[in-house]
């Protein structure tokens, strides 16, 4: 039995997604976020010391991290990765598929976690005193270092799907399912608009995916989804 511990509007929407593509039964075991703080809740790190979502249990398999979760599950279900949601090994699409499997959370998700943070340090509670000094502190961080990187990167992204359909070429793959995190925060909250034709046109393709919505049933609410 497959169970994941999913976590509200977090990455483990994705590894839903990405069962519901491989035609999988599983069990979710819910869990929400602190309103306030918007932490996981203490009670993850029973499954995890680290105690954040998402987190497979495959058995007496326990995965964490989301790519190494989608390569777990795509070696062990999908024809050992070749034919379903992976290109076949040694072929310039698994060059492809192998790099926006780490690209995702190594390079597109940190300027947009940057940005959270600074939004929050912009625009969160503070005495009245520091609250100019904060603000001013946040912009300039934001306009000298976190907006240019995360342009840098929409631009990137939107020159690779000029080139390929998918983020590994042709077909659909999982690094799809991985590439689609970063790309819904950047719609949300770091400028991903109609200037990146070929990145709205993924989005728009990736919430018509079947698969897709039935994992947004079973996961529940998902603010990133518009």
């Amino acid at each position: 039995m497959i169970v994941v511990h999913h976590l509200n509007n977090s990455r483990s929407q994705r590894i839903l997604w990405l069962l519901e593509e491989l035609g999988l039964e599983y069990e979710i075991k819910k869990y929400r976020r602190d309103a306030k703080t918007m932490l996981a809740p203490p009670e993850l790190r029973a499954v995890h010391p680290l105690g954040k979502s998402p987190v497979v249990q495959v058995d007496n398999t326990v995965v964490a991290e989301s790519g190494a979760i989608i390569e777990y599950l795509v070696g062990r279900y999908g024809n050992g990765g070749s034919g379903a949601l992976a290109p076949a090994p040694g072929t310039p699409g698994r060059l492809h598929y192998t790099y926006f499997l780490h690209y995702a959370e190594g390079s597109a998700m940190p300027p947009l976690l940057l940005k959270l943070v600074f939004d929050h340090v912009e625009n969160g509670p503070a005495p009245f005193f520091v609250r100019p000094l904060a603000r001013a502190i946040a912009n300039k961080v934001k306009d000298s270092f976190v907006l240019p990187q995360i342009r840098q990167h929409l631009a990137f992204l939107e020159g690779e799907l000029g080139k390929r359909t998918w983020f590994a070429g042709d077909d659909f793959s999982a690094a799809d399912i991985q590439m689609s995190f970063p790309l819904e925060a950047a719609a949300a909250r770091g400028g991903l608009d109609g200037q990146y034709p070929n990145l709205v046109a993924f989005l728009d393709k990736i919430h018509a995916r079947p698969a897709y919505r039935r994992a947004l049933e079973r996961g529940g609410q998902y603010d990133f989804v518009k």
